[in-house]
């Protein structure tokens, strides 16, 4: 049982601080231009970012992707010191990943010749539900920690 409960405890920290250096390093490449240019046809496609992208330009569109992905990673790394805010960061990360993995639906350039059938961009986007598996548990862990549990 032991083995069960440090297994768990291992890959919670791996999810966690895996989810933290993502957000954080893939943050902050949106200030870099080539990465700017690689979210221009996720933005454009969505209903979820459109308006934004119309308003804001793909820079600062990206830009504020950015930020707000690096804050959601210091949050989520900030577990130890800080539980409930962690919590808070894993469930924003959550919820950044629904609205990327949407992007599947709303962006031609993740399929080739149709579905099931992705091309890079989808295959990038797909891997996003592993990244919204660990903010769910790493989430739930920071609120455990936080009302106490173990």
């Amino acid at each position: 049982m032991r083995t069960e409960h440090d297994l768990a405890s291992v890959g919670t920290v791996v999810a966690r601080y895996g989810l933290a250096t993502v957000f954080i390093w893939v943050g902050g490449l949106k200030f870099v231009e080539y990465e700017v240019e690689n979210s221009k046809p996720l933005m454009s496609a969505s209903p979820l970012t459109l308006q934004l992208y119309k308003r804001m330009g793909a820079r600062k569109l990206a830009r504020l992707v950015g930020v707000s992905q690096m804050v959601l990673g210091g949050l989520i790394a900030a577990r130890p010191v800080a539980p409930r805010a962690s919590a808070l960061g894993s469930l924003g990360a959550a919820g950044m990943m629904v609205g990327t993995l949407s992007f599947l639906i709303t962006t031609p350039q993740a399929w080739q010749n149709g579905i099931p059938q992705l091309s890079i961009l989808g295959e990038a986007l797909l891997k996003d539900s592993v990244l919204l598996g660990a903010g769910l548990v790493t989430a739930a862990e920071s609120l455990r920690s936080a009302s106490g549990g173990h």
